[in-house]
């Protein structure tokens, strides 16, 4: 036998297998080569190239599979893509300047759209009851004609008193009021109303409810976020309030809550609750207990709305998937568990499109199951 056919040909690989990728190293070479052809070119840069775009490839691909299986499609399309971008963070600003052929645009209606719409609907009410009114007069006029219609007048001061005490009802069922958007709502175990809310950060205190909840620290700061607005909105009263119950109930601890009086506000009480801080121990299952102390709180004050604002502050570095999937599983798991409640309307109060798009994702998911 001889020496050279005992010698085996070694195969050839090529370099994306040599590098242990699956996207094709040549091809990264010659583009680099065609589109940057003035610069010197190392040898690993085609081989770097191709790892990176392989992984941003598999994360979208990975993220856009969860977006169309939340939506009960088994194939992938360019909305589920455009939308898996837009929920990510890095992503979204990898590639803010990037159009996705058929993806569409992100759920968002300007708050201007609604109010104008609710302003069409009053002017019409105005129309409607005015007319009534005048007949209540021309009936007055004709009662010294008409001698066996005693009963009527008595019915009259009835109807009016069921209108007076419909009216407040009425503008509580229309919505939380001008300036706050209702882009999604789901019904939860006991029939209460879960509604996604859009609106701005200083519109806060004129939301129409009973109970707003304002995620805070242990001695219920007021500096940031949503509790800057709140005392913005309440001045000096809501400011003094809350100093008192800081001394009467002292530092909060993590995941209590602290009910005081919503001065100056269109709501009746404000619930003070101490969010956990993310990477703390069992920050997750305190986020949980968090939301359910501020749902029994409302049910003790037989409150029958509350507006939750995204309680994960930025100092708090909850992600906001994370924080979503939390709190949504709360507020469901306490309806399921809870035989009767006060609350009939929960509004989440939202402020940038990120966190919408992440709860809409959320809430379809919930529908799912």
């Amino acid at each position: 036998m001889s020496a050279r056919g005992g010698k085996k040909k070694a195969t050839k690989l090529s370099r994306s297998a040599r590098a242990g990728v699956i996207f094709p190293v040549g091809r990264m070479m010659r583009y680099l080569r065609t589109g940057t052809h003035k610069y010197r070119i190392g040898m690993g840069a085609p081989v770097y190239m191709a790892a990176v775009i392989e992984y941003l490839a598999a994360e979208i691909l990975e993220l856009a599979g969860n977006a169309a299986r939340d939506n009960k499609k088994g194939r992938i399309t360019p909305r589920h893509i455009k939308l898996a971008v837009a929920n990510d963070e890095e992503l979204n600003q990898l590639l803010r300047g990037v159009t996705i052929s058929n993806g569409g645009v992100l759920p968002r209606i300007h708050p201007e759209l609604l109010s104008k719409k609710r302003g069409s609907r009053v002017k019409v009410d105005t129309q409607v009851t005015v007319p009534e009114k005048r007949a209540e007069r021309s009936k007055s006029t004709k009662k010294p004609s008409i001698k066996k219609g005693k009963g009527k007048p008595g019915r009259k001061p009835r109807s009016t008193e069921n209108d007076k005490e419909a009216v407040p009802n009425s503008t509580a069922e229309d919505g939380p009021g001008d300036g706050f958007t209702i882009l999604s709502a789901k019904s939860l175990f006991l029939g209460q109303k879960l509604s996604l809310t859009e609106s701005e950060l200083s519109k806060i205190g004129t939301i129409k409810v009973e109970g707003i909840i304002n995620p805070t620290n242990a001695e219920m700061d007021l500096k940031e976020g949503v509790g800057n607005a709140l005392e913005k909105a309440g001045g000096r009263e809501f400011l003094d309030g809350v100093k008192e119950l800081r001394k009467a109930q002292g530092p909060l601890e993590v995941a209590s809550v602290a009910v005081g009086q919503a001065n100056g506000m269109a709501a009746r009480f404000i619930i003070h609750c101490n969010v956990p801080q993310w990477g703390s121990e069992k920050c997750e299952e305190q986020l949980e207990k968090t939301v359910k102390n501020c749902l029994s709180a409302a049910e003790e004050k037989k409150l029958k709305s509350v507006a939750f604002p995204s309680l994960p502050a930025g100092r708090n570095g909850f992600p906001k998937q994370t924080a979503a999937q939390l709190i949504l599983k709360a507020i469901s798991n306490h309806f399921v568990s809870s035989t009767t409640s006060s609350l009939k309307n929960i509004y989440f109060v939202l402020f940038d499109s990120e966190s919408i798009g992440i709860y809409l994702q959320e809430m379809a998911k919930l529908d799912a199951k």
